[in-house]
C-alpha cells in the first residue's frame, strides 16, 4: 500500500484525498472528450495506439543452470504459476498505461482551453508536487528459486527518484551481483528478485523523493518451501516466535495501554481494547506478550486474559525484573498488529530508611553437586549511600525458610554458595547492604537442583579478602567499567526526553546502564529506571511538561556501578519540532457572486512551533490541478477568494506553516458553487471551540457570522447531540445575544457535539458544521484561577497554574469571554506555568468574569467571576498592605501580678529586631527607670510596661505607640473612674496576699467535698508550713479536737462530717499558725451551702439507690429504697399513682440512714397502683418504682394479715416479766425461795420443774401463784440433794415460755464453788418487794439477764452498702418483735410488753417473699 510520509494523525485523509481528485480527474477526463466533437479518434482506437508504443516483449523466465529431469518439470510447474502471476502484472501495466495515455491526452486539452480564455497558466507538469504512488507495491508470495517482480509507478514534479530498501536497508545490486535488477521506464518502477531463497522473505519499501517531500509504498514478499508449507507462518514476518496457525480474524487495536508506573510489591494491568471481525466467542484472536523481545508465558506472577474485546496482561507481587518494553503482538488475516510501552518499576519503601534498593535478576549458574554460582544485577543508586555488599540466602523448595550463605557482604555480584544436599533443589536470593542498613529481598531465582555437571568454560577462584572464595570467569577479572561517554539530550514528546551516549571505553562484561536525571535548579537526583538497560539510547519518560532537565548514565557489571557520566546539557520537555498537521473543516461563510468568505479550523497540533501562516489552494470543475489563492501567509483563519466565476463550482485545500515549515494540505472542501447569497436568514456561525472542559459543565465560543441576512443578528441558538446521535438537542430556550455559552449537567466522561444556530428578526439561520467531539472530563492536575492581593505590593490580581504547558504556549486573557489586549487598567505577567493578570486601579468597572485559555496545550482553560464582595475584600486587603500597620493579637491591657505590681502589655502578631516604641502615660513618656520596668519579645510580640508601686496617682490614660519599619500603630487604655478603684483594690489585695504568703497560709480555702460514701469533707491546702506549725479546727467558736491532729506536712487538711444533716449547720473555722504568723479560713455552712452540700449528698445517693423493695409489718405494707446514705433534707418524694404522697397517719414516710421507706398503714384496695420515690439533686431526678397491684398487692396484703396476727399473738402470750436470776449458790441449810412476774391476757398457768420433772408443793418444797401476777418457788433448809436445774413454764392459748435457773448447794466450811464459764463469780438475786417478801439469807443468786428474744421474721438485709441501722433522727412506725424490741422492764406495761428472752415460740413468724426482686 502507499502512503505519503506524514504524520499519523494526518494519515486518515489520505485516501480521502486519493478518492476525491481519482473522482474528479474521472470525471474530467470524461467531460473533455465528449466536447470534443472534432476528434475523428474514438477512445478505443486511442487505448490500442497506446498500447502499441508503449509495447514491450513478455518475460520470460531464464534458464539459470543446466536441471535434471525432475529439476525441470518442478522448474516449468514453478514457472507455469509465476507466469500467471506475471501475466496479471502485465494486464494492469496495460492498464495503466492507458490511463496515462488518457491523463496526457487531458492535459494537453487543459493548456488549449487555457489559452483561448488568454490565460496565462503553468502546465501541469510544471506545477511543483511531492511524489504521490499512482500504482502501489502489492504483496507476493513465490516458491524458492522462482523470481518475483515489484512493480510501482510514481508521480511527482520534480520526477522524484525512487530507492529501494529490504527491511529498512537499502537494496544494493552491486552487492550481490546478478541478485537484483532496478529498472524505471515511462514513470513505472520495478524491482526484480531473481531465484528467490527463504531469506528473501521481508518486507520491502520503495521510497520516491523529491525537493517537495518524500512518499513511500510497502509490500511484503513471502518465499515458500513445497516441503514446508505447513511452517509458512514462521517466515519472516515474525522472527524469533514460536509456532503459531495464523488468525482469519480481522483485528484493529483501539485504546492501547500507555506508558507504566508500577511499585515493587504491587501489582499492574496492561490492557488493550480492540475490535475483532468476526467476533466469534469461541475463537479469539491470536496473541502474545513480549518484554524485552522474550515471550512471556502464563505463570504465578504473570497472568494472560484475551476476551471480550480486551487483552489483558497482570503483573502481581511486581519486581524490578519486571521492568522493561511491553509489547502485545495480534495475529490478523492481514498479517499482524502489535503495540509496545514501557514499564517502569521504582524500588518499594525501604524497611530501614536510606537503606538501597533491592538486587535484580538473580540466576543460578555452573550448578555442581556441592555448590552453585549464583549472580545477580545490582540496585540504581541515587541519593542513597553507596552499596558495601550483598547477602545472598537460600531456600529449599517447597520451604518459606530462608538462610544466610555468607556471614559477610560480598563486594561482587556474584557469589559460590557451598554446602549444598545433591538432589535438592534450591531457591535463591539477594539483599544489598549500605551503611544506613539492608534492602528488601529480591525477587526469588527460579529452582536449581544440586547435580554434577560438565564443566564448560574455564573458572577460576578468587580471594576476596582472604575469606571468600568468589567463582568468576577470566574476562570478568577487570573491575567495573568505565563512566559512559558524553550525554545528549533532544525533544520528544511533551512529557519525555530521548537520550543518547557513548558507550564506556571499557566495556568490562557490560549488564546495562542506570539513567538518573534531576530538574534544573535541583539538587535531588532521581531514577529513571530501576533495571538496567542494555542500550545506549533510552526515552525517559513521566517528566513534566515545560520542565528542565539535565540527565546523566552509569555503567553496570558484576563489580557495581561505574562513576557517573558528565551531565547533559539542560532541555526543556517539549515535544519533536515538525511540521503542523492539516487544518480541517473548511466551512462557506458568505457569497456574493463574484467571491466566497471561507474559515477553517487550525490543526490538531502545531508541530511544537507557532503557526505563522496559512496558505490556501482552490480549483474549478474545469480545472483539476490546485492553485494557490494567497501568495504571502495568512494569519487569521478566515479567507475571502475573490475573482470566482458566477455560477461555477469550486474545491478549497488550506496549509498550515511554522517554524520546520508548511504542513500537509487539508481534505478538500465539499463543493461550493458561486453563486450570491441572497436569503433574509444569517448565514452560520463559526469557529465552534470549548473552554474550562470539566467533569460536567464546558464553555462553548463560536465567531459570528460573516453573513448577517436582512436584518442584524440577535441572537445565537445552541443545540447539542451525544457523539454518534443526530438527535440535537436546544441547550437555550431564548437566544444569547453573546458568542458564548456555559452548558452544565454534562454527563461525566461521555463525548458531545454541538452546533450553533444565529438568529435575527426574519428567522433562524442554518445551523454551524457540527463541532468536534469533546469529552467532558478535566484534564489531569486542572487548576482554576486564584483571586488574591500580593503580599508585597497590594496589588489585586487573577492568577492560573497551569497543569500543562510549552514552550510555545501563551497565556491569553479575556473579560467576558472577549480578548483583554492591551489595556492600561490591567497588566498580564508570566512566570514558568504561572501567569497573573493584575488591576492597576481596580473598582466597579472591572467587574465581570474573567477567563483564561493556555494555548498549545490540550485546552487548559479555567474562568472566575469577581464580585462586588469579594473585590471589596481584596481592596481592604490592599490598602491595608500598602498602608500597612503593626498588626496585634491582643490590644494594650493590663493585669495585676503578685506583691502588686500592675503589667501593662500588648501583642504583635509579628515584630521584626529593630522594633521601636514607647510608653505614655496621661500625656508624658514613661521610660524604663525606678519604679517602672519597659521590654519586649520579639519572638512572642509581646511589649510590656511593669509599674511596681501603683497607686492612686497612677490613674489616667495609658498608650503605647509602636514603630516597626515602615508599619506603625498604638494602642490605648483608659483607667478612671471604677474601673481604676477595681485595679487598685485588686493591686492592693495582691499585696496583702503576698505579706500573708510569707507565713503560713492557705493556698486553698476551705472547700467542701463528698465521698462515695455521702460523709462530707471540709478541705482545705496549706503551704509554707513546718513541723512546728499548728492547725485547730473550730466550729462556732469552739475547737473541734479530733482524735488524729491534722498533718500540715502533708500539704492538706481535712474535717469529716458523717451523717450529715441540719444539725451540723454553722460557721467552720481552720487556723494555722507558728511563730512567723497565723492565716485563718472560714466555710459557713448555711443557706446556698448547705442546700448545695444536700444536692451532692443527694446526687451520690440517687446514683446509688436501689429498686423499691417490699416489706410487710404488722402495721401494713412498707416499700423501702437503699441508698448509700439517706436525710430528711435530701429533696426525696413518693408518689402514688403520679400524685404526691404527704406523710399522714395512713401513709408514713420516713427513713433511717442507709434506706428511705414509705409505709400503707391498714391498706386497703384503695391502695393499689403505681408507686415511686423521685430524689433531686437540683440538676438530675432519680426516680424508682414499684407497682403494687395484681397478685403483688394479694400476696403483700396476705402477709400483712399473717404477720398482724402473730404480733397480737406475742403479745399476749405467757412469759416471765422479771426476778429470775439465772445461776443461784447457796449454803445448806438455808432457805432457797425462787420467786418471779408472770404476766400473759388470758392469765397463763405456771408449772414449776427440777432437772425436768414437775415439782409439786410439798412441806420441804413450796409453789405457789399469787394474783395471776406473782409465781414462786420455795425450799425450806436445802441440802446438796436440792441442787439441780429448776425451770418455770408460763403458758395460755397464745403461747408461753420456759426459763431455766441453776441452783448450786455447798456445805458449811467449804469453799463457795467457782461459778460456770461465763457466768459471774458472785451474784445477788435482785430482790424486789414484790418478788421476794420473804427472801433467804445466805443464797446468792446470780443478777438476772434480760436476753432479747431472737427475731423469726427477720428484715431483709440488703448489701454492705445498704444494710439498714436505727436511727433517732427518723419517726419509725410502731416497733415489732422482729424489729425493735424493747428492753425488759421489772415494771410489766400490758400495752406492749417486751419479754427478757424468749426459749420457744409457739408460732414462729415467718418470711414472706416480696414480689419486688431484691435490691442488687
Amino acid at each position: 500500500m502507499a502512503s505519503k510520509v506524514i504524520p499519523w494523525y494526518k494519515k486518515k485523509h489520505v485516501s480521502q484525498v486519493k478518492t476525491d481528485y481519482a473522482y474528479h480527474h474521472t470525471k474530467h477526463v470524461v467531460k473533455q472528450q465528449t466536447e470534443r466533437k472534432s476528434s475523428s479518434k474514438s477512445v478505443s482506437q486511442e487505448q490500442a495506439q497506446a498500447t502499441e508504443a508503449m509495447a514491450e516483449p513478455a518475460y520470460t523466465v531464464p534458464a539459470f543452470r543446466q536441471r535434471s529431469a525432475d529439476e525441470t518439470e518442478e522448474y516449468q510447474r514453478v514457472a507455469t504459476n509465476v507466469g500467471k502471476g506475471l501475466a496479471v502484472i502485465q494486464e494492469e501495466l496495460h492498464r495503466m498505461r492507458i490511463a496515462t495515455k488518457a491523463q496526457v491526452e487531458s492535459l494537453e486539452i487543459q493548456r488549449e482551453a487555457k489559452a483561448m480564455m488568454t490565460r496565462r497558466v503553468d502546465l501541469l507538469e510544471e506545477i511543483p508536487r511531492m511524489p504521490d504512488f499512482l500504482v502501489a507495491l502489492r504483496p507476493h508470495t513465490v516458491w524458492v528459486k522462482t523470481p518475483v517482480k515489484l512493480l510501482c509507478t510514481v508521480q511527482g514534479n520534480p520526477r522524484p527518484i525512487v530507492k529501494w530498501y529490504k527491511d529498512g536497508v537499502p537494496v544494493d545490486p552491486l552487492r550481490i551481483p546478478g541478485k537484483y535488477k532496478i529498472e524505471n521506464k515511462y514513470g513505472v518502477h520495478s524491482l526484480l528478485i531473481c531465484r528467490c531463497v527463504a531469506r528473501d522473505t521481508a518486507e520491502y519499501s520503495a521510497v520516491a523523493i523529491n525537493q517537495h517531500g518524500t512518499a513511500t509504498s510497502k509490500a511484503t514478499v513471502t518465499v515458500k518451501r513445497p516441503a514446508e508449507a505447513r511452517e509458512s507462518c514462521q517466515l519472516g514476518l515474525v522472527p524469533h516466535m514460536t509456532e503459531i496457525h495464523a488468525s482469519k480474524l480481522e483485528v484493529s487495536l483501539l485504546d492501547r495501554f500507555p506508558v507504566s508506573f508500577g511499585v515493587e510489591g504491587g501489582s499492574i494491568s496492561l490492557v488493550c481494547t480492540m475490535v475483532v471481525i468476526p467476533d466469534l466467542p469461541n475463537v479469539p484472536p491470536l496473541a502474545q506478550w513480549y518484554r524485552d523481545g522474550k515471550l512471556l508465558k502464563p505463570s504465578k506472577l504473570v497472568e494472560m486474559a484475551l476476551g471480550g474485546g480486551t487483552a489483558r496482561l497482570t503483573l502481581s507481587h511486581l519486581a524490578k525484573d519486571d521492568e522493561g518494553l511491553y509489547t502485545l503482538l495480534i495475529f490478523t488475516k492481514d498479517g499482524t498488529a502489535e503495540h509496545s510501552a514501557y514499564l517502569f518499576v521504582s524500588d518499594a519503601a525501604p524497611s530501614t530508611p536510606g537503606a538501597p534498593g533491592a538486587p535484580m535478576s538473580v540466576k543460578a549458574y555452573d550448578i555442581n553437586s556441592d555448590y552453585v554460582l549464583v549472580a545477580w544485577k545490582p540496585p540504581n543508586t541515587v541519593n542513597e549511600a553507596p552499596i558495601i555488599g550483598y547477602f545472598v540466602d537460600r531456600c529449599e523448595a517447597g520451604s518459606d525458610t530462608w538462610v544466610q550463605c555468607n556471614d559477610a557482604p560480598v563486594k561482587v555480584c556474584k557469589y559460590p554458595v557451598h554446602g549444598l544436599s545433591v538432589g535438592h533443589s534450591y531457591h535463591f536470593r539477594v539483599r544489598a547492604v549500605n551503611s544506613a542498613g539492608i534492602s528488601n529481598p529480591s525477587r526469588k531465582s527460579d529452582k536449581v537442583t544440586a547435580l554434577d555437571e560438565a564443566e564448560s568454560e574455564r573458572l577460576k577462584v578468587i580471594k576476596i579478602e582472604g575469606k571468600y572464595d568468589i567463582v568468576i570467569k577470566d574476562d570478568d577479572l577487570e573491575g567495573v567499567p568505565s563512566a559512559p561517554g558524553k550525554v545528549v539530550a533532544t525533544r520528544n514528546t511533551k512529557t519525555s526526553v530521548f537520550l543518547q551516549w557513548d558507550p564506556p571505553k571499557h566495556l568490562k562484561n557490560l549488564m546495562g546502564y542506570y539513567i538518573d536525571g534531576r530538574v534544573v535548579g535541583s539538587k535531588d537526583w532521581f531514577p529513571c529506571n530501576h533495571k538496567p538497560f542494555k542500550h545506549s539510547r533510552f526515552v525517559v519518560h513521566g517528566l513534566i511538561p515545560g520542565e528542565s532537565y539535565v540527565f546523566r548514565v552509569q555503567a553496570v557489571n558484576v563489580f557495581g556501578l561505574s562513576e557517573e557520566s558528565q551531565e547533559s546539557s539542560p532541555i526543556a520537555v517539549e515535544p519533536t519540532l515538525t511540521t503542523p498537521s492539516d487544518p480541517f473543516d473548511i466551512t462557506m461563510l458568505s457569497c456574493d457572486g463574484s467571491s466566497i468568505t471561507l474559515a477553517w479550523k487550525s490543526p490538531k497540533h502545531c508541530g511544537g512551533s507557532k503557526i505563522t501562516a496559512y496558505y490556501v489552494d482552490k480549483h474549478d470543475a474545469d480545472n483539476l490541478e490546485w492553485k494557490e489563492v494567497n501568495q504571502a501567509g495568512l494569519t487569521e483563519r478566515v479567507c475571502t477568494v475573490g475573482d470566482l466565476t458566477e455560477g461555477n463550482f469550486y474545491w478549497f485545500q488550506v496549509q498550515a506553516a511554522n517554524l520546520a515549515g508548511v504542513g500537509l494540505p487539508s481534505a478538500p472542501s465539499e463543493s461550493m458553487k458561486c453563486e450570491a447569497w441572497t436569503m433574509d436568514e444569517p448565514g452560520p456561525a463559526y469557529d465552534l471551540s470549548f473552554s474550562e472542559v470539566r467533569s460536567h459543565s464546558l464553555i462553548i465560543l463560536w465567531k459570528a457570522p460573516v453573513y448577517t441576512g436582512a436584518s442584524a443578528v440577535t441572537g445565537y441558538f445552541v443545540d447539542m447531540a451525544k457523539k454518534g446521535s443526530s438527535d440535537f438537542v436546544t441547550l437555550n430556550q431564548e437566544a444569547v445575544s453573546h458568542c458564548y455559552l456555559q452548558v452544565t449537567g454534562l454527563e461525566e466522561g461521555a463525548t458531545y457535539v454541538f452546533r450553533v444556530r444565529a438568529i435575527n428578526a426574519n428567522g433562524v439561520g442554518k445551523p454551524s458544521q457540527r463541532s468536534e467531539p469533546v469529552c467532558a472530563k478535566a484534564l489531569p492536575g486542572t487548576q482554576e484561577i486564584v483571586a488574591g492581593v500580593d503580599e508585597e505590593t497590594g496589588d489585586v490580581f487573577l492568577s492560573l497554574e497551569a497543569c500543562e504547558i510549552c514552550e510555545m504556549s501563551k497565556f491569553v486573557w479575556s473579560k467576558n469571554y472577549k480578548p483583554i489586549g492591551d489595556c492600561p487598567r490591567l497588566a498580564v505577567s508570566v512566570k514558568g506555568r504561572t501567569s497573573r493578570l493584575t488591576f492597576t486601579n481596580p473598582d466597579k468597572d472591572d467587574l465581570g468574569k474573567y477567563s483564561v485559555v493556555v494555548t498549545d496545550t490540550d485546552g487548559v482553560s479555567a474562568s472566575h467571576t469577581l464580585t462586588e464582595d469579594a473585590l471589596n475584600t481584596m481592596l481592604e486587603l490592599s490598602y491595608a498592605i500598602r498602608h500597612p500597620i503593626v498588626p496585634l493579637k491582643h490590644g494594650l491591657s493590663y493585669e495585676i501580678l503578685e506583691k502588686g505590681h500592675v503589667r501593662f502589655w500588648l501583642q504583635a502578631v509579628k515584630l521584626s529586631p529593630s522594633v521601636s516604641y514607647r510608653f505614655v502615660v496621661n500625656d508624658k513618656e514613661v521610660t524604663s527607670g525606678e519604679g517602672h520596668k519597659i521590654s519586649h519579645d520579639v519572638a512572642t510580640g509581646i511589649i510590656q510596661m511593669t509599674v511596681d508601686n501603683f497607686t492612686r496617682s497612677d490613674e489616667g490614660t495609658y498608650t503605647c505607640q509602636i514603630n516597626d519599619g515602615k508599619a506603625k500603630t498604638q494602642s490605648s487604655l483608659v483607667l478612671v473612674g471604677d474601673v481604676f478603684k477595681a485595679a487598685l483594690k485588686e493591686a492592693e489585695f495582691q499585696r496583702r496576699e503576698h505579706i500573708r504568703k510569707q507565713g503560713p497560709h492557705f493556698s486553698e480555702y476551705l472547700y467542701f467535698t463528698v465521698t462515695e460514701d455521702c460523709n462530707v469533707m471540709l478541705a482545705c491546702k496549706v503551704a509554707n508550713v513546718k513541723k512546728e506549725t499548728r492547725f485547730n479546727w473550730y466550729r462556732e467558736e469552739e475547737e473541734i479536737v479530733l482524735e488524729t491532729p491534722p498533718n500540715v506536712m502533708s500539704g492538706a487538711c481535712a474535717l469529716p462530717i458523717p451523717l450529715f444533716s441540719r444539725k451540723d449547720q454553722g460557721v467552720y473555722k481552720a487556723v494555722l499558725s507558728d511563730d512567723r504568723g497565723k492565716d485563718t479560713s472560714t466555710f459557713d455552712i448555711s443557706g446556698k451551702v448547705f442546700d448545695d452540700i444536700i444536692n451532692a449528698i443527694a446526687q451520690i445517693a440517687g446514683s446509688s439507690a436501689s429498686d423499691l423493695v417490699l416489706q410487710c409489718t404488722p402495721e401494713g405494707i412498707r416499700l423501702q429504697c437503699y441508698m448509700n446514705y439517706y436525710t430528711e433534707e435530701m429533696k426525696t418524694v413518693w408518689k402514688h399513682k403520679e400524685s404526691k404522697i404527704a406523710s399522714s397517719e395512713k401513709m408514713r414516710i420516713g427513713g433511717t440512714a442507709e434506706m428511705a421507706w414509705m409505709q400503707i398503714c391498714d391498706p386497703s384496695d384503695k391502695e393499689k397502683g403505681h408507686y415511686s420515690i423521685e430524689i433531686s439533686d437540683g440538676v438530675k431526678t432519680y426516680t424508682r418504682t414499684f407497682d403494687l397491684s395484681g397478685q403483688a398487692y394479694t400476696d403483700a396484703y396476705e402477709e400483712y394479715l399473717r404477720l398482724k396476727a402473730a404480733a397480737f399473738a406475742e403479745k399476749n402470750r405467757g412469759r416471765v416479766v422479771g426476778g429470775l436470776p439465772d445461776v443461784v449458790t447457796i449454803m445448806e441449810e438455808k432457805s432457797l425461795s425462787l420467786t418471779c412476774t408472770v404476766w400473759g391476757e388470758p392469765t397463763p398457768e405456771v408449772t414449776w420443774f427440777k432437772n425436768e420433772q414437775e415439782v409439786t408443793s410439798t412441806e420441804h418444797t413450796r409453789v405457789t401463784f399469787d394474783g395471776g401476777k406473782f409465781a414462786s418457788l420455795v425450799i425450806n433448809k436445802v441440802t446438796p440433794e436440792d441442787s439441780g436445774k429448776y425451770s418455770i413454764n408460763v403458758r395460755n392459748k397464745y403461747g408461753g415460755e420456759f426459763v431455766e435457773i441453776t441452783v448450786s448447794v455447798y456445805k458449811h466450811g467449804e469453799q463457795i464453788p467457782e461459778p460456770k464459764l461465763g457466768q459471774p463469780k458472785m451474784a445477788t438475786p435482785a430482790a424486789t418487794p414484790a418478788a421476794t417478801p420473804a427472801a433467804t439469807p445466805g443464797a446468792t443468786p446470780v443478777p438476772p439477764r434480760s436476753p432479747a428474744p431472737p427475731s423469726k421474721t427477720p428484715t431483709p438485709t440488703p448489701s454492705k452498702a445498704q444494710t439498714p441501722a436505727p436511727s433517732l433522727k427518723s419517726p419509725t412506725p410502731a416497733s415489732t418483735p422482729a424489729s425493735t424490741p424493747v428492753p425488759k422492764s421489772p415494771t410489766p406495761t400490758p400495752k406492749s410488753p417486751t419479754p427478757p428472752r424468749s426459749v420457744k415460740s409457739p408460732t414462729p413468724p415467718r418470711f414472706m417473699k416480696s414480689p419486688t426482686p431484691p435490691r442488687k
